[in-house]
């Protein structure tokens, strides 16, 4: 991990762990200059990537503030997209899986930049196939490094991994960045998905984070467009 993906996990902690409270505002670059002991340029690079994870708002000639969202927005946001995976969000439905690829490998540059770990590190490389009453329903790309997420195992991804992370390592999963696109289906999607090459599938990438500002996942989730619909709600800080 480099110098400023450092200090942007430094920040992120302490604005998670209300160590920088709703409204405050940010430590001048200098001050974070001395603190890191680094260059202004590496502060503005962590303070930008701490701005794209939309924790914190520039205001121009007044500096850097943490994001403000009021109690009922946070209780109303929390009960219109609460952060659960497959299995939780399909509550009542007769879920399962199916293996595709399960291995341990080095990431690429891409995947260890966006999880913020070294490229020589370990990650499982995960795919899989997932069913609700047995129609198919997505197909999930996975990478979580090991050393955040020991002990993963076949049984482990044919059932839930959220509730092994949060059950069986008693970690709390607090955030994800997610990016929707459309897409049309390859190969794997083709055949496990039951739709030819003309039929659209939405993708969503997700960087997932947990409640020490750790990334501990980033994955594509390639859905049927007829088997899925994306709810959210924004807030006006």
């Amino acid at each position: 991990m480099v110098k400023y993906q450092e200090i942007a996990k430094d920040l992120r902690h302490r604005i998670l762990n209300k160590l920088y409270l709703p409204g405050e505002q940010l430590p001048q670059e200098k001050e974070m200059c001395r603190t890191y002991n680094v260059s202004r340029i590496t502060i503005k690079k962590a303070v930008d990537e701490v701005v794209n994870a939309g924790l914190v708002i520039k205001r121009r000639g007044a500096g850097t503030f943490v994001k403000a969202v009021n109690d009922d927005a946070v209780k109303e946001l929390s009960m219109v997209q609460q952060f659960t995976g497959f299995t939780e969000s399909n509550t009542g439905k007769s879920i399962s899986s199916e293996i595709i690829r399960f291995e341990i490998v080095h990431p690429s540059a891409e995947v260890a930049d966006k999880l913020q770990i070294d490229k020589d590190g370990f990650v499982y490389d995960i795919i899989r196939a997932r069913y609700a009453d047995k129609e198919p329903f997505v197909v999930e790309y996975t990478q979580m490094p090991l050393d955040i997420i020991p002990g993963l195992k076949r049984d482990v991804l044919l059932d839930s991994i959220y509730h092994y992370i949060q059950s069986g390592l008693k970690l709390k999963i607090q955030s994800a960045h997610r990016a929707i696109r459309a897409m049309w289906p390859n190969e794997v999607e083709q055949n496990y998905l039951k739709v030819d090459t003309s039929f659209p599938m939405l993708e969503v990438e997700q960087v997932a984070y947990l409640d020490d500002g750790r990334a501990f996942e980033h994955s594509i989730s390639r859905h049927r467009s007829d088997k899925i619909i994306f709810k959210t709600l924004s807030i006006r800080a």
